[in-house]
């Protein structure tokens, strides 16, 4: 199965530059990366066998494409997350100071949290992305959601 690169532009590019801006923690970045993996499925050949095959390895691809834009020098000499907060656009107001408090989080805990709450993906679906086991997944998950729930009680006692 091929679709055009428009329908998948359309379809996923909004997903893609969240995973990447989770994974690069910079716009620009991020844009790039959505850029270079659409370039990349229009170069590949390789036929795919359903929509939800297309979806795996577009997010695998650009999540794979932001850790190696993270590891240019140019990249590590740019502007921090905060610069471009204000960039993203969010439902309601709390949904912003949940965001950043999952992108202070450690990067596996962050990738993994990011693909089940943001992106719907299963644990299976999520390991089979990063190239991990399920049980690595669940205990990424369980990390992520006891460090997020320490973050967020910290600033909740913080509030008060």
């Amino acid at each position: 199965m091929r679709r055009p690169v428009q329908e998948l532009f359309e379809t996923y590019q909004n997903s893609l530059y969240v995973a990447a801006f989770n994974v690069c923690k910079n716009a620009e970045d991020a844009e790039d990366v959505v850029q270079d993996t659409f370039i990349q499925y229009y170069s590949l050949k390789k036929e795919f066998e359903d929509e939800q095959h297309i979806r795996a390895w577009l997010i695998r691809v650009a999540i794979n494409k932001a850790k190696n834009m993270n590891r240019t020098f140019w990249r590590r000499n740019k502007k921090s997350l905060e610069d471009h907060m204000e960039t993203l656009v969010f439902e309601t107001p709390g949904s912003e100071g949940l965001f950043e408090t999952v992108m202070h989080l450690p990067g596996k805990y962050r990738i993994v949290i990011h693909l089940f709450y943001y992106e719907d993906y299963t644990v299976r679906e999520i390991a089979d992305i990063l190239k991990i086991s399920e049980s690595n997944v669940k205990v990424r998950l369980s990390r992520g959601r006891s460090l997020l729930k320490e973050k967020l009680k910290e600033e909740w006692e913080y509030d008060e």
